[in-house]
């Protein structure tokens, strides 16, 4: 799912089907998924279970916001704690980095078996920018920042 301007390019990264959220609601077709993996946080959590199957899975990355208790991780909490009371899984995924997975990812990269999508490198004097263009969420992938 992404915007009428980034149809081209999710294509071209592989995926069999893309739904552009400008025109259709995803959780409104016929169709139900298995998996969600909700990387954006712009979506309720009810919003996405309509989406998914009766015995889905709904994996929300990251969080999003800067509450006061949870640091943005409220809707994480929410999903798992709804988990309990329903037949599909909602997990929260939290990143770690991990040397070995570093070294894995530079791997595939430098084999070519993985290609980054860069939106626009930034100087380390522009770091605050890149941070500030990369919240408004509408880059063409990753914000590189050059030391």
């Amino acid at each position: 799912m992404c915007s009428p301007t980034k149809l081209d390019l999710v294509r071209s990264l592989g995926a069999d089907h893309v739904i552009d959220y400008a025109r259709e609601d995803f959780a409104d077709q016929a169709h139900r998924y298995d998996l969600i993996l909700d990387t954006a946080g712009r979506r309720s959590l009810s919003h996405l279970r309509r989406a998914l199957a009766p015995r889905g899975t709904l994996v929300i990355v990251g969080g999003e916001g800067g509450g006061r208790l949870t640091g943005g991780f409220e809707r994480q909490l929410r999903a798992v704690l709804l988990s309990a009371f329903c037949r599909q899984q909602l997990r929260s995924l939290t990143a770690v980095e991990r040397r070995e997975d570093l070294l894995f990812l530079m791997d595939v990269i430098e084999a070519g078996k993985l290609t980054p999508v860069i939106d626009r490198t930034y100087p380390l004097n522009e770091g605050q920018k890149a941070l500030a263009d990369a919240d408004e969420g509408h880059g063409r992938g990753k914000k590189i920042i050059t030391v």
